[in-house]
């Protein structure tokens, strides 16, 4: 019978420290330790990532193989995140990935960050439907760094139809959490604050781009220049209108992403929709691509368990491990990379 791999994944493209470890798409440990210390600055500090990464790396490898009860010499493979993301976290996780894997005399294997948060939808039982989906199919990867509609016609054999041509999509929700007076991360602050609010109150503009490219910067000033003019009226504005406020910006942000899938969807003809990032998990943008599921019977998606979403080390091991069954192992003298890279 033939021996299923199991593999060790290190995600630490940005502020989490993620490590998990996987034997046949089963998850055996999904750890990931957040580093607080960048809430007070309102945004990851790079420096202080790197420092937080080295220091917390041990630790969650440590406890990652304690939870899922293998010894450390049953490992077959290591894999972790080379890019894109922060140089400085990136150079930490590929420092121990090395050691790691010169230590044990095991391959090394590199991921690319955004492939990985496509490929979590192939781990066993991620999707809130427990079923993988089919070649070929486009997913809308969205999050503080990337907002992207990728075609994948296999593992390995993606292309970008749109990008966003300024900010991210996470990234501006922060921001205007900001203006809000919010806390970072400001993505889920303005979920929360949303619930119980009106979303047809108030009413923002969209970007008018055309093609499947994305750009939020106008979106952003909208609402900015919004909240400047009502409050000069009113210094209690937000305050008075906080839910109302959080629920419309939801409700506009949903739209954009959903406008521009569906064009996707009517240049390539795949109705096989895969959510991924952090900002997937998001219950307004969650809400908005189930409903026109229902509207459009041909249509199909793909949304990820929540602890799938956000950077993890299980996306970087699944990925690992479909490179492994591939045999598409990685030279110890490879380099992170902070700038996104073709598939």
């Amino acid at each position: 019978m033939k021996k299923k791999p199991i593999i060790i994944g290190i995600e630490s493209s940005c502020d989490d420290t993620g490590v998990s470890i996987i034997r046949n798409r089963n998850v055996l440990s999904n750890i990931i330790i957040h580093q607080k210390i960048h809430k007070k600055y309102g945004g990851v500090v790079p420096e202080l990532a790197s420092r937080q990464h080295d220091l917390n790396i041990t630790k969650a490898v440590k406890q990652a193989i304690l939870l899922s009860k293998v010894s450390i010499n049953q490992i077959d493979a290591v894999s972790f995140t080379l890019g894109p993301g922060l140089i400085g976290p990136l150079l930490v996780g590929a420092s121990f990935a090395k050691s790691f894997s010169m230590g044990l005399e095991i391959p090394l294997l590199t991921v690319n960050h955004i492939q990985a948060h496509i490929l979590s939808h192939f781990i066993q039982n991620a999707n809130i439907n427990n079923s993988y989906p089919k070649f070929p199919f486009l997913s809308l990867v969205i999050s503080g760094g990337h907002t992207q509609i990728i075609q994948v016609d296999d593992f390995f054999k993606m292309k970008i139809l749109g990008s966003t041509l300024d900010d991210s999509v996470g990234e501006v929700l922060d921001k205007i959490a900001r203006a809000l007076g919010l806390d970072y991360p400001g993505g889920p602050m303005i979920e929360y604050f949303s619930k119980n609010g009106n979303n047809k109150k108030f009413i923002f503009s969209k970007p008018t781009v055309t093609g499947l490219d994305f750009s939020f910067s106008g979106f952003k000033s909208d609402v900015i220049r919004f909240l400047k003019k009502r409050l000069n009226k009113n210094m209690f504005f937000i305050k008075q209108n906080l839910s109302d406020i959080c629920a419309s910006i939801q409700k506009t942000t949903a739209e954009i992403l959903s406008e521009k899938v569906q064009k996707a969807i009517l240049k390539t003809g795949i109705y096989r929709i895969a959510l991924a990032g952090g900002v997937s998990a998001n219950y307004e943008i969650i809400r908005t691509f189930m409903s026109f599921e229902k509207k459009d019977k041909r249509c199909k998606i793909f949304i990820l368990k929540k602890e799938y979403t956000t950077d993890n080390g299980a996306m970087i091991a699944i990925t690992g491990l479909l490179k492994y069954e591939k045999n598409l192992f990685d030279s110890i003298h490879v380099t992170p990379y902070s700038k996104f890279k073709t598939f």
